[in-house]
């Protein structure tokens, strides 16, 4: 049974932006703002981070830059199952259920009132 508080977050460290031209926005990211390749899945995404950041590019269409959605990081792996046992007591929707990622990450996505997408995440190359 989880816990009647969730554990605490390190806090809002991970952000997912859709861009019409990927190449570009990571040329921004890597040469203006310092952040680092960590993984590239596919020619439509790349992940990138920087001083326990994670920042997600995926490739959509449109003439501008959007929020796909925005993450919340986590401790531990298992903080992941807590925080979702927590928030689904509270009657919120959660869209994805938690799962292990290949690259060892563990997460699900909410949605808030308004439907945006917020993604609980133990990521553990961004453990501090």
């Amino acid at each position: 049974m989880a816990p009647a508080n969730p554990p605490k977050t390190l806090g809002i460290r991970h952000v997912a932006l859709i861009t019409p031209d990927l190449p570009r926005a990571e040329r921004f990211y890597v040469e203006a703002l310092g952040y680092r390749v960590e993984w590239r899945p596919d020619p439509d995404n790349v992940y990138l981070t920087r001083d326990g950041d994670n920042l997600a590019l995926h490739r959509g269409a449109g003439g501008r830059g959007a929020l796909d959605h925005f993450g919340i990081m986590l401790r531990r792996a298992e903080d992941v199952d807590a925080w979702a046992e927590h928030l689904r007591r509270l009657g919120a929707p959660i869209v994805k259920e938690p799962k292990t990622h290949r690259d060892g990450a563990r997460s699900f996505y909410v949605a808030d009132p308004d439907g945006v997408l917020i993604q609980f995440l133990h990521h553990p190359p961004t453990e501090t």
